[in-house]
């Protein structure tokens, strides 16, 4: 998860002037920091519930082929913490965080809702050297779902085969072989029911970028400048994040298998919908906090910004049919390809991060001193580090969760068996259980004077994503003869990953709140939140390599698809490592850069 709240320095000194045994507190806190935590919880089990779904959910019963799937998930995911730079800045002049908060609950809720009415399953067909036949789905004597091919009478099972042909059986027995290249899969969707889906989507890009930011500012509002209470209150508030996303990964995609997807997107807007009350209905318990700014027009003004908002959601509709009907460059057409062919949404994101960049670095070379350029180099390099990063472990919602469906034998020691989106729920299950262990041991190694600096703590991280990769790697070779890996290699991953994503993901906004120039702050805050909307952007691209064709949602060789994973698996992997070890060598000069700051 890329959420994580961060208060300031813990360096502060102590001057506030509460005292905790004078106020009613919760767990000598603020009290409102429990109506803020529970807020947070069930705005999360929303979102991640939903998240959980998606990818299956495009391909399962839009059927739509890998590409297109993981593209929108990478790009819906990418808007998602693209618009929070946005609605921070309203909040913060002209809403306030509370007003921001509740219109973002709405939205969220009405995305969800509106993404439970999917209409009709698509329905697949082939076309086999340029005849198109219906496809059926149905049931092998094994009881596994297979996909046929309907010719006339004849259903005739598909079966994908190692150098890409097709073999037609008519029970058991190739009736027809398709050679590589003539067999292609399609489906017939209901294009009413596909723009539902995108709208549905573009709320909740826009409803996130209302609710996420300012629920966080709320939090900071509890306390006065210097209050060491700060630092374990959002702690706290993370773990709200963490709880609520572990129930709604189990129970979700649970709802979604057992009763249909409907169900479990209402259960997400369920859990969003008590996020709203909690703060709408608060009992005067928030009075005083994330108010609107002493501005004249204000309560006139957040009507006008509601209605821009809502208008935004036709632009982000737009942006998502663009990114679906992308083509693929052109083999052979090299770098320059690759960029003409990208989507509007891979060209805005792009564009900004490469010109952002370095025309902060060239201001700052300008408008600041040798030791603040030093300090803004250091930062813009490990924001880089972080895009790659999250590009890798964002794979859990694409790749990863495909891989799950695919070629994982969900059973946990036979006695039950999860679901391919349950899997998620390893990540902030591992989170809630290693974060006080990582507390614990950063504590225990700055006493003794070993605390790893920030850049170490980034190498680490960037290694820890590429070891989880390699671990499941290293597990498909004791694949099953299904070509299925045990569950809990994929556990394993995610332990690992859980580990890199506590190097990295605490220190982040803190980071760059601390080697900025004071002048820039807030630009470079939408740097930091830029550079992840790319990663997941990309994460969506990489996702791609690893695409498998499918036939109704289904692959029809799984030792294909095995293969596949396991090649793109492994080239991220090497690519993360080479990147780890050269931000550990670069390590040194980056810390020299950072003039102190930890």
């Amino acid at each position: 998860m890329v959420d994580t709240p961060t208060a300031d320095s813990p360096a502060e000194p102590d001057i506030t002037h509460v005292n905790p045994a004078a106020e009613k507190t919760w767990f000598g806190h603020p009290r409102q920091l429990a109506r803020m935590f529970t807020t947070e919880m069930w705005e999360r089990f929303g979102y991640y519930g939903m998240r959980a779904l998606l990818t299956l959910y495009l391909t399962q019963h839009f059927m739509f082929g890998d590409r297109e799937a993981t593209g929108l998930y990478g790009g819906y995911t990418a808007l998602v913490y693209l618009t929070p730079l946005i609605g921070g800045y309203l909040a913060d002049q002209y809403l306030g965080s509370k007003r921001a908060v509740k219109f973002g609950a709405i939205v969220m809720s009405l995305g969800y809702l509106i993404l439970c009415f999917g209409g009709p399953t698509a329905k697949p067909h082939a076309t086999i050297d340029g005849q198109r036949y219906e496809v059926s789905i149905g049931k092998s004597a094994e009881g596994k779902e297979v996909r046929y091919v309907v010719d006339g009478a004849k259903k005739l099972e598909i079966k994908g085969n190692d150098d890409g042909s097709v073999d037609l059986l008519d029970a058991g027995a190739v009736a027809r072989k398709v050679e590589k290249g003539k067999f292609e899969s399609g489906a017939d969707r209901n294009a009413f029911y596909v723009m539902v889906m995108l709208i549905a989507l573009s709320m909740v890009s826009v409803g996130n970028g209302f609710f996420k930011p300012n629920i966080s500012t709320m939090v900071g509002e509890l306390y006065e400048q210097g209050d060491r209470r700060r630092d374990s209150g959002f702690t706290i508030f993370y773990m709200g994040i963490n709880t609520g996303s572990l129930f709604s990964q189990i129970l979700c995609p649970w709802l979604a298998v057992a009763y249909g997807w409907s169900w479990g997107f209402g259960l997400a807007a369920i859990g969003m919908m008590i996020s709203w009350s909690l703060i709408q209905f608060n009992g005067g318990k928030l009075a005083g906090y994330g108010e609107p700014p002493a501005k004249p027009g204000v309560n006139s003004q957040q009507w006008i910004i509601y209605a821009v908002a809502l208008c935004v959601v036709p632009l982000f509709y737009l942006l998502y049919v663009n990114l679906m009907h992308s083509a693929a460059p052109a083999a052979g057409s090299g770098f320059i390809g690759y960029v003409v062919s990208l989507p509007l949404m891979g060209k805005l994101l792009f564009g900004s991060f490469l010109i952002g960049v370095p025309a902060i670095l060239i201001w700052s070379f300008f408008a600041g001193s040798r030791t603040e350029l030093q300090m803004m180099l250091a930062a813009m390099g490990l924001i880089v580090f972080n895009v790659v990063f999250w590009t890798l472990f964002e794979q859990a919602g694409s790749s990863l969760t495909l891989f799950a469906d695919r070629n994982t034998d969900l059973s946990v020691f036979g006695l039950f068996t999860i679901t391919a989106g349950q899997t998620q729920f390893f990540n902030a299950a591992f989170i809630v259980l290693l974060a006080p262990f990582m507390s614990l041991l950063w504590t225990a190694l700055a006493k003794r004077g070993l605390e790893p600096s920030i850049p170490v703590k980034f190498g680490i991280a960037l290694i820890g994503v590429a070891a989880g990769f390699l671990l499941l790697v290293w597990g498909a070779q004791y694949a099953d003869a299904n070509f299925q890996v045990g569950i809990w290699w994929l556990a394993g991953l995610y332990f690992i990953h859980s580990f890199a994503e506590l190097c990295i993901s605490p220190v982040g906004l803190s980071m760059i709140t601390k080697l900025s120039i004071a002048r820039v702050v807030g630009l470079m805050m939408g740097v930091w939140f830029l550079s992840i909307s790319v990663a997941q952007y990309v994460a969506g691209v990489v996702a791609q390599f690893a695409s498998v064709e499918t036939v109704g949602g289904q692959v029809t060789n799984l030792k294909t698809s095995l293969l596949v994973y396991v090649d793109v698996f492994t080239t991220i992997s090497i690519a993360a490592i080479i990147l780890g070890v050269l931000l550990l060598l670069l390590s040194w000069p980056l810390k020299y850069w950072m003039h102190g700051v930890k």
